[in-house]
């Protein structure tokens, strides 16, 4: 069975990086398409960024473009988020998903596995 597994969360200040990976497992991945979502306290799940397994296809949501970086590690099974001039409106729990087929797609119902998230706090 497919599973997600994210790490890499923590407490970071302002302006500064962090970078979060997911681990994959579970079946072939190689016609996936990965995403990062957030959610924040009181708030709905939102797009974040997303890739083809194999490399490409990337698509961000407007409040990280140029700031955050999605990319793909096949040799090691994992999905990464570099995320550089971090804001504290970018505090949220953040999920891997996976949707398995070519069609990109930004929308959470769309993606049929998710893990079960990392936090990341960014203090002003």
């Amino acid at each position: 069975q497919v599973q997600l597994v994210e790490s890499g969360g923590g407490l970071v200040q302002a302006g500064g990086s962090l970078r979060l990976s997911c681990a994959a497992s579970g079946r072939t991945f190689s016609s996936a398409y990965m995403a990062w979502f957030r959610q924040a306290p009181g708030k709905e799940r939102e797009f974040v960024a997303s890739i083809y397994w194999t490399g490409g296809g990337t698509l961000y949501a407007d409040s990280v473009k140029g700031r955050f970086t999605i990319s793909t590690d096949n040799a090691k099974d994992t999905i990464n988020l570099l995320m550089n001039s971090v804001r504290p409106e970018d505090t949220a729990l953040y999920y891997c998903a996976a949707k398995f087929g070519l069609v990109r797609s930004t929308s959470r119902a769309h993606y049929q596995y998710w893990g079960q998230g990392t936090q990341v706090t960014v203090a002003s």
